[in-house]
């Protein structure tokens, strides 16, 4: 991204059922990759979350979730929580 380009950057959170450890964070391109806590019996999903560049890199990282066979669960745009960090 440019230094000049004001071009807000759009933040992304992508559900996928399964567990990944934060070790994946290198293959999601720096995404933060956190297991979310199950509230009841039903399966274990992972979340990657944080800033994407642009819809090309959205579907680049669609993509790697098809690649590794995962269950794509939701895919989210959000507003950054600056006082936790893109992640949340």
């Amino acid at each position: 991204m440019n230094v000049h380009d004001t071009t807000p950057q759009l933040y992304y959170q992508i559900r996928v059922e399964g567990r990944l450890d934060e070790s994946w964070t290198v293959w999601f391109e720096g995404l933060e990759v956190s297991v979310d806590a199950s509230e009841d019996d039903g399966p274990t999903t992972t979340t990657i979350a944080g800033p994407v560049l642009d819809q090309a890199a959205l579907y680049g990282l669609l993509s790697r979730v098809r690649d590794l066979g995962l269950s794509l669960v939701s895919v989210n745009r959000f507003e950054p929580d600056p006082k936790r960090g893109a992640g949340s």
